[in-house]
């Protein structure tokens, strides 16, 4: 009996991982590998951490944790697997089983035959099609010949201005290892409103923003690229709708597509947000074809749509269910929640399901609950804060949705793991407010900062929370039309610069003294209680509403989530 042959197209993460699984299953298998590229089976993810020299060496990307180096060599001795790099694939004929490839090298054409294909060809850069892309010291950070490129450009340029066009999590951690290791006058131009816009609500990527904006990073967004400009056949100026930057560099960073281009020639389905449409074994349109990676389309768990990850996580762990299904094993990889985590400079943030937008666009009656909260036991040293946020469906108490900011630790990596655990499964608030977590002082509080976001989704829900988000009462404070009224439930030294900045509009009643102090409010006015955390504001509100105050709301996230978006009620108005 003929040994199986199985064709890869792609050796990056999905790939290899097919190819290593598959030949521990199959010992007598004929596995080989193509990609166009010189570099084979690479942390892409750790590009960003390369050019910031945390990686110092590329080999390191290339390595695996026993110090060898994933090479064509290495996969031909130590996994019995063929790895032909430089070699594209340009056709594949199903009736025949054939894969028409072509050498880069040399331009020879030729077929490799397959009993399974697995297209693992990833992802394409998507460029804004502006002129001036073509200058020099222009660069994108889509593989890892970029990287070096970029990284070469550095160290041999004169170079005192950088801009990033994109504000994904690529290009922010790319600025940041501009801004803070190479020490360049870095900006982020971001097209839509706010940074990292699928991936968090406005209210969350505004910590990121004004952590970037803390170390010196100018940020512009809402602002379009019209052209790059240079002289001398090299870029110098960025031209957007708004304005123009000084750039001795550009990184474009503006996200990336599936390719689906070879699967797409040769007749295979292809899904509404250009990825090849696979079940839930992988398989495409054709049985004997998989694929997986930045190449396909997956099913949301959290919406039930279809949705795009290129994430390295995802694809490894795609790769292992391919060649278990390749082997006769009965797997099925039903889908994702879509789980995330980037390091900004010294804060992380992370996020878990779908955006508030995302929720509603997909039919849900979805709000969003925010809570400040602390990553271990008040009374620790070295607590820090976390700010937390559910997006939860109205009707059904489901939970859609989670996203997070704090330091960068295991903190913010811990309570979104945990979430994201959940979300297939459908999960209500109460259910993320009872959830076990391991407990001990340095690690956690005895009812979690997790705990609590579930508690006070369910206050909220319940009608017993009445709040009022940060960017609406701000508004408001600074409305010279409105009546709100703020009452800061802090210690009277911490509320007085904010009575002297805002005379009538903010008043000082201590939380403790709040049920004796009532008749000194006003009741036909909006009040908006403050404090720290939001923890003893909300408490005031639950006083005040059950003492008749109709309009009465607790700021959410309190002083702290003001500080943390770049928000300082006594600074000038902008």
């Amino acid at each position: 009996m003929l040994s199986m042959r199985v064709v890869i197209v792609g050796a990056v993460a999905l790939g290899p991982k097919v190819a290593c699984r598959l030949r521990r299953l199959l010992a007598d298998a004929e596995i080989t590998v193509v990609d166009q590229d010189r570099f084979i089976s690479y942390g892409g993810c750790g590009i960003p951490y390369y050019l910031a020299d945390e990686v110092p060496d590329e080999n390191q990307l290339m390595s695996t944790s026993f110090h060898a180096v994933r090479d064509v060599r290495f996969f031909r001795e130590a996994k019995g697997v063929t790895v032909l790099p430089r070699t594209r694939a340009v056709a594949i004929d199903r009736e025949r089983r054939i894969v028409a490839v072509e050498d880069l090298e040399s331009g020879a054409r030729s077929e490799l035959p397959y009993d399974r294909l697995v297209l693992a060809t990833g992802s394409v850069s998507s460029v804004p099609p502006v002129p001036g892309r073509e200058l020099a010291n222009v660069f994108f950070v889509h593989n890892l010949q970029n990287a070096l490129d970029l990284k070469k450009a550095l160290i041999t340029e004169e170079i005192g201005h950088a801009v990033v066009v994109g504000g994904g999590a690529i290009g922010l951690e790319v600025t940041e290892a501009l801004a803070d290791t190479w020490n360049l006058k870095t900006t982020v131009v971001e097209r839509l409103g706010h940074l990292l816009p699928q991936l968090f609500d406005a209210n969350v990527a505004a910590i990121a923003e004004a952590t970037l904006r803390a170390k010196g990073v100018a940020v512009h967004t809402g602002e379009s690229l019209l052209r790059l400009e240079g002289e001398g056949g090299k870029v110098t100026r960025v031209v957007t709708d708004r304005r123009t930057l000084p750039a001795e560099l550009v990184v474009i960073a503006t996200g990336v597509r599936p390719n689906a281009a070879l699967a797409r020639a040769a007749g295979l389905a292809v899904g509404p947000l250009g990825g090849i449409t696979v079940n839930e074994q992988l398989q495409t349109s054709d049985p004997a074809i998989y694929a997986g990676g930045d190449c396909v389309e997956m099913t949301s768990l959290v919406t039930g749509k279809p949705v795009f990850a290129p994430l390295g996580s995802l694809a490894n762990r795609e790769g292992r269910v391919i060649a278990d299904h390749i082997a006769g094993k009965p797997v099925r990889f039903d889908g994702v929640v879509g789980s995330f985590i980037v390091k900004i400079f010294d804060s992380a943030l992370a996020a878990a399901g779908v955006t508030q937008e995302q929720a509603v666009a997909a039919g849900f009656d979805a709000v969003r609950v925010l809570v400040v909260g602390y990553d271990r036991a008040h009374f620790m040293p070295g607590k820090a804060i976390l700010v937390l946020q559910l997006i939860v469906d109205r009707a059904t108490r489901r939970v859609l949705g989670f996203q997070a900011a704090g330091p960068a630790n295991d903190a913010v990596l811990a309570r979104v793991n945990a979430v994201a655990a959940l979300l297939k499964h459908a999960p209500t608030v109460e259910e993320i407010g009872q959830l076990e977590l391991a407990y001990s002082p340095p690690f956690a509080s005895a009812m979690d900062t997790l705990n609590a976001l579930g508690n006070t989704a369910g206050n909220l829900l319940d009608g017993l929370y009445r709040c009022m988000t940060a960017v609406d009462a701000v508004a408001a404070l600074r409305d010279p039309a409105s009546d709100v009224l703020f009452v800061d439930t802090n210690a009277a030294k911490s509320a007085a610069p904010y009575i002297e900045r805002y005379p009538g509009r903010w008043v000082n009643i201590p939380y403790q003294q709040l049920p004796g102090r009532l008749a000194e409010l006003p009741r036909e006015r909006t009040l908006v209680t403050i404090c720290d955390s939001g923890i003893r504001s909300f408490e005031s509100q639950v006083v005040l509403s059950a003492n008749g105050f109709a309009r009465a709301f607790a700021m959410e996230g309190g002083l702290n989530i003001l500080k943390r978006s770049g928000i300082d009620l006594l600074a000038p108005c902008p």
